[in-house]
């Protein structure tokens, strides 16, 4: 064989070879596109399961919250305001029942306590009640009276023959009682305006301190509801 048939033979051989890695080659790309075009979808199929998963986790949180949200907008203490309601009428009811003077204020009391005690008539119709002011004169027939040196409080029957009580009370039980007529006559003519001003002045300088018993029962609430705004 010649030098140019051996070199010939060598080249077919050569061609042989590079065609054989070709098909390899061409075999691996296809393989590897293939990998790659299959993992693809897995991934997002993965990744649609997993926002699936995120907007039911969503979707259950949001149902959990307007759930508590419902809830909380019922009155936590509806129940303990009606069991306070009924405890506070229960105990104004239970208070009432103890002290039969409870529906009365403390001046109703007041008067009614101190006619018990120092009224000259308790065989009454009517209890009337006066507010003189400071500064009233003690008889205001005469010019030249003493007058209150505090607000007092005149009580009265309905009859003169019922009397009068002349007051101020101290807040502490006491009482100051000012000896004053409920109706003052004219002063006589032979009478001076000294001696008239020196009747005022004695009631004043012989004002009584009286402690009045704190009295309760049924007489008391009989002159409560006997009291009555004086008319002149």
């Amino acid at each position: 064989m010649t030098y140019q048939m051996k070199m010939f033979s060598r080249l077919i051989g050569l061609l042989g070879v590079l065609i054989l890695l070709g098909g390899c080659f061409d075999k691996a790309s296809e393989e590897t596109s293939n990998t790659s075009g299959n993992s693809a979808p897995k991934q997002t199929e993965q990744s649609s399961e997993k926002d699936k998963s995120t907007h039911t986790s969503e979707g259950e949180k949001t149902d959990t919250n307007e759930s508590t949200n419902t809830i909380s907008k019922e009155p936590a203490n509806s129940g303990s305001e009606d069991k306070s309601n009924e405890s506070n009428d229960s105990n104004t009811s239970d208070k009432e029942n103890k002290d039969p003077l409870a529906p009365y204020s403390s001046e109703q009391i007041e008067y009614a306590r101190v006619w018990l005690q120092l009224g000259a008539n308790q065989d009454i119709d009517e209890l009337n009640i006066r507010h003189i002011p400071v500064g009233e004169p003690i008889n205001p027939n005469i010019d030249n009276s003493a007058t209150y040196p505090e607000g007092v409080i005149q009580l009265s029957g309905s009859r003169l023959i019922d009397g009068s009580i002349t007051y101020k009370g101290n807040g502490d039980g006491t009482i100051n009682v000012y000896n004053a007529p409920m109706r003052w006559e004219a002063p006589p003519p032979d009478v001076d305006e000294k001696t008239l001003q020196e009747d005022t002045e004695e009631i004043l300088n012989n004002t009584k301190k009286i402690y009045i018993e704190p009295a309760e029962g049924e007489n008391i609430i009989k002159l409560i509801n006997l009291q009555r705004p004086y008319r002149n």
